[in-house]
């Protein structure tokens, strides 16, 4: 890419971290509508809930406003936005960005999950699935490892001991999660209710963190528990390379960011515990990543084989798994300008937020969320303006 569409990218970075820091961390997500004012006509019923929470996400028109739901603070959001800090401040050396990741850190100590010992974190809402009813604050595997990742990112890049002492008590929560034992391997609940485990992505990113943690401390059941948990999602990655989000029947989908997800968390493991035996599954993992969920023009695809909604976790989550892999595949790394120059030019606002999403004949929904678009975007472009400050 040359050095006019690289400082699109720059620029791209400053706009939504000034977005963000104007706006206190706070934003809309997605999945937010039962804070909603009319939630009580919902009257508990669970179909009542998601038929709540649905009609505002899928909305192109943001109901937010007008439904009572007001922007809120996001633990993922923090985890991301420190993740991002701490790639800014390799690659400028400035020590503001070591006071900002820490200040995001600070705050998510001081509002883990509580009713636990240990560091985990959850939604700043309720949240209906075909699983159930998830409360607010309870945690769950996915953010709490992700969020994690953002602690031992700060200790590698800091050296401060007090975020290694955070991850490794987020791994003492993790390896107590139910697990779904098979003959191959077991799969860890989503959360500490969860006996039915079989959920790829939240698997994997929790057995990465615990790989991650455990170089730092040798704590050598962080590395089983990982070995198993991997060994259950790589025994069960289909024939051409692909994830489903799950095994049960209503979980056989395959998207973009999950596999992304998957993708990040098998080469973390691979990396930190130094055990090769699932290398050919990262390599067609990898492969049928780069083959199916991008255009030529660089915008991705939500699913491997339809393209709508284009979403911009699909779009950071891209960005940002396709960067991680520039020292495994050289074409992962201009793919990655690809996707951040079509995203930066198609999805951000000139006030420097990124929009939702795109849907057919170039509706957009523009609400600005702050985990979903704006969090994880910032990191993503981070480290890809990292890989390439590290090529120059």
């Amino acid at each position: 890419m040359d050095d006019k569409n690289r400082n699109k990218i720059e620029a791209g970075i400053k706009m939504v971290e000034k977005w963000v820091e104007d706006h206190d961390y706070k934003g809309y997500e997605p999945f937010d509508g039962l804070s909603s004012i009319f939630r009580p006509l919902t009257f508990g019923n669970l179909f009542f809930d998601r038929l709540l929470l649905q009609l505002i996400r899928q909305s192109p028109i943001n109901l937010r406003p007008l439904f009572g739901v007001k922007p809120l603070d996001s633990t993922i959001g923090r985890g991301y936005m420190a993740w991002g800090y701490c790639h800014m401040f390799k690659i400028t050396g400035d020590q503001n960005y070591r006071e900002k990741a820490a200040a995001c850190l600070q705050w998510l100590i001081e509002n883990k999950s509580t009713g636990y010992k240990e560091f985990s974190w959850g939604k700043h809402f309720d949240f209906a699935s075909r699983s159930g009813l998830y409360k607010s604050f309870e945690p769950i595997l996915v953010w709490t490892a992700l969020i994690a990742q953002a602690f031992l990112e700060a200790y590698e890049t800091f050296g401060d001991g007090k975020y290694l002492e955070v991850a490794d008590s987020v791994c003492r929560w993790i390896v107590k999660l139910p697990r779904n034992q098979t003959d191959s391997g077991f799969c860890m609940g989503y959360h500490n209710r969860d006996f039915t485990a079989d959920i790829h992505n939240s698997n994997m990113v929790g057995a990465a963190v615990l790989a991650r943690t455990s170089r730092h401390t040798n704590n050598q059941e962080y590395l089983a528990v990982a070995k198993g948990a991997i060994t259950y999602s790589c025994s069960r990655q289909l024939p051409d390379g692909a994830w489903l989000y799950g095994e049960d029947p209503q979980n056989h989908w395959i998207d973009n960011f999950h596999t992304g997800y998957n993708l990040d968390a098998l080469k973390c493991y691979i990396d930190y515990s130094g055990d090769t035996e699932y290398e050919d599954n990262l390599k067609r993992g990898l492969k049928f990543y780069m083959d199916n969920f991008f255009e030529e023009s660089g915008r991705p695809k939500y699913y491997h084989n339809r393209a709508y909604p284009i979403d911009s976790q699909c779009a950071s989550q891209g960005i940002d798994t396709l960067s991680n892999f520039a020292d495994v595949d050289k074409e992962s790394l201009k793919l990655a300008q690809k996707v951040a120059y079509w995203t930066i030019k198609n999805m951000q606002d000139s006030k420097g937020f990124f929009y939702y999403r795109q849907y057919p004949i170039g509706i957009k929904a523009k609400a600005p969320m702050l985990h979903w678009a704006q969090a994880t975007t910032y990191k993503a472009l981070a480290l890809l303006q990292l890989k390439l400050h590290r090529k120059v």
